[in-house]
């Protein structure tokens, strides 16, 4: 096979959702939003704190037991019940966190030729209003499994779209889209230590108001710091 021209080759900037793109965590904000408008127990909630305190602590872990409880607290409800419920989340408590300056950055990627994918381990039906609210050409998110009936089982579908997984989510995106060969990951944005992978597979990376780890790996490699606090 012969090597593709410099020239063809499509630049692909990939962004971070979760306190890169928006000032905040989605997660916790959605456990909160689900909690205080009843559709979440004083309990599941409890479990979801404890899983937040051992990922803040660096404890053992696994990415699918949030995803699930969350998800779990609506099962019963229709897909489209579901899904209209994350998307008055979004526009009631995460449209107002979006920051201007990814929201500028998208723009400015795209007028030099850049196409912009979003990745997090968000879930897919608020990645996709997110995306549209960003202007980005797609999203890779954590995907929620479904029954014969189209109704949200509470499991996880596939990985969650965090940590490595996220380079391999743009991975996966960018062959479909360009092929193989036919695209270059130009530039990354993340804000949190498990960015590094992404961010060290970039030409450009950006450390977006970085936590202390991301911010010692960040001077270490020569990756741009970025203060997009108000």
């Amino acid at each position: 096979m012969q090597p593709i021209p410099e020239r063809d080759i499509q630049p692909v900037a990939v962004f971070d959702f979760d306190g890169t793109s928006i000032g905040g965590q989605s997660g916790a904000l959605v456990t909160c939003y689900l909690f205080m408008h009843g559709y979440m127990s004083l309990a599941r909630a409890g479990r979801l704190l404890w899983w937040g305190v051992r990922y803040k602590l660096h404890l053992p872990y696994h990415q699918d037991e949030a995803r699930e409880l969350v998800f779990g607290a609506l099962c019963g409800r229709s897909s489209e019940e579901v899904d209209a419920i994350l998307a008055q989340f979004h526009d009631e408590v995460l449209n107002p966190l979006y920051r201007p300056q990814a929201i500028e950055e998208v723009r400015r990627c795209h007028e030099q030729g850049i196409s912009v994918l979003l990745v997090s381990a968000t879930f897919e039906p608020i990645a996709a209003i997110a995306a549209k609210r960003m202007g980005v050409d797609g999203f890779a998110a954590t995907r929620m499994a479904r029954d014969a009936q189209g109704r949200y089982t509470g499991k996880v579908d596939g990985p969650v779209v965090a940590g490595e997984e996220k380079y391999r989510a743009a991975e996966r995106w960018c062959n479909e889209r360009f092929g193989p060969g036919g695209w270059r990951l130009e530039r990354a944005y993340g804000d949190h230590h498990t960015d590094a992978d992404l961010l060290s597979r970039a030409r450009h990376a950006y450390a977006v108001c970085p936590g202390t780890t991301l911010e010692v790996s960040a001077k270490r490699n020569g990756w741009e710091i970025l203060d997009w606090e108000d």
